[in-house]
């Protein structure tokens, strides 16, 4: 790389790092925010526990250990949706506007709102860990395997982020943007092995939720916490088999297809 580019590169991360200093000074004086995004996922933990855990079995293992990933999965996917409605708002207050008459890199908004998504979720998979050991779920693996499965959760959550800011550039107003985003990430967590196994859905459905990358990053959690049993059926399906690499792949793929699409998007957003 020659001394220009890595010039350019250093000026988008520090001028990303600051807006995402910005975007968390906005949550520090807006705090329902992080309540309200903490508290979700204490719902869902506490819902599928205690309402729908007596209801499903899982062959040789508590409910509430198989849960957990599918939790942790499921929040951090709608956690991304944060960067979709960031822009949305930015783009419609005028935000965008002022930002464009500093000397400032045109990919820094997306990696600040991006990296704000990192800060939001590690904060939710935080409390989330917490409510799991409080009502059972523990971890049977390693330091390193766990702390691998939490990585891969922010990884998998940073690649929808760079999704979600293609949408969030492409939406005018908030509400509609978040129709949107939940018609397509609520079917995306749900048609997947978050919650059952993928062997009690139907044929379309199981075979959607086989190659649902969220399958995948959920398998691979559960596999490095160590919440899977010998009396689990595995589908035959490559990405459950090799979950972890099936979850690098996906998010590699999400995030060379939407960061410079992402970046094109932004750029002609702004120049409207």
């Amino acid at each position: 790389m020659s001394a220009p580019q890595t010039a350019s590169v250093h000026t988008a991360l520090a001028d990303g790092l600051t807006i995402a200093k910005r975007n968390m000074i906005k949550i520090k004086r807006v705090p329902d925010l992080i309540v309200f995004t903490t508290l979700s996922p204490i719902m869902f933990v506490l819902l599928f526990a205690y309402v729908f855990g007596s209801a499903i079995q899982v062959p040789g293992m508590s409910y509430r250990e198989f849960l957990i990933a599918g939790i942790f999965t499921q929040t951090v996917i709608f956690g991304a949706t944060w960067t979709g409605l960031g822009m949305v708002e930015d783009l419609q207050k005028g935000i965008i506007d002022r930002f464009r008459s500093l000397p400032m890199a045109p990919s820094a908004v997306l990696l600040g709102r991006t990296s704000t998504d990192v800060l939001i979720n590690i904060v939710s998979l935080l409390v989330m860990s917490l409510t799991g050991l409080i009502i059972g779920w523990r971890i049977h693996s390693s330091l390193g395997e766990a702390l691998l499965g939490y990585l891969l959760l922010l990884l998998f959550a940073y690649a929808l982020s760079w999704v979600m800011a293609v949408v969030g550039l492409w939406i005018r107003t908030p509400e509609v943007f978040n129709n949107a985003s939940f018609i397509v990430i609520f079917p995306l967590s749900f048609i997947a092995n978050t919650f059952v196994e993928t062997t009690n859905l139907p044929g379309p459905l199981k075979v959607i939720a086989e190659w649902n990358p969220v399958s995948a990053v959920t398998q691979a959690v559960r596999e490095l916490f160590g919440n899977t049993n010998p009396a689990m059926t595995v589908p035959d399906a490559w990405p459950l088999q090799h979950p972890v690499i099936a979850s690098l792949l996906w998010s590699a793929v999400l995030l060379v297809i939407f960061v410079p699409f992402a970046i094109r998007r932004y750029k002609k957003a702004v120049s409207r």
